[in-house]
C-alpha cells in the first residue's frame, strides 16, 4: 500500500509549501493590522483636529465658556440686560495673562 500522495511531496515541496503559505498568512495578517492601525490613528487625528482648539487659543476658549456661562445667568433672570452687557464688555476688553 502506498502513501496518499503517491510520494510526490517527499522532495522537500511539503516544507515548502508549508512556509509558502505559512509566510502568505503572516503577509495578510501584517497589511490587514497596518490597514486598521493606520485608520484608527487617521480617524484619531481628525476627531482631535475637530475637538481640540488651535495652539495658542487658550484665551478665546476660556473667554467663549465665561461668555457661554454668562448668557445662560442672563437667560434664567439672575442678571439684567445691563449687568449682562457690562460684564460681557469686561470680559472682551480684559488682556490675556
Amino acid at each position: 500500500m502506498g502513501y496518499w500522495d503517491d510520494g510526490h511531496m517527499d522532495d522537500g515541496w511539503a516544507l515548502a509549501m508549508l512556509f509558502g503559505m505559512l509566510g502568505f498568512g503572516l503577509l495578510i495578517a501584517v497589511a490587514v493590522g497596518l490597514a486598521v492601525l493606520w485608520s484608527v490613528r487617521s480617524s484619531r487625528e481628525a476627531w482631535q483636529s475637530r475637538t481640540e482648539p488651535p495652539a495658542g487659543s487658550t484665551m478665546r476658549t476660556v473667554t467663549a465658556g465665561a461668555e457661554q456661562i454668562l448668557a445662560e445667568r442672563l437667560a434664567r433672570g439672575e442678571i439684567d440686560t445691563e449687568e449682562y452687557q457690562a460684564r460681557l464688555d469686561a470680559l472682551r476688553t480684559r488682556s490675556p495673562q
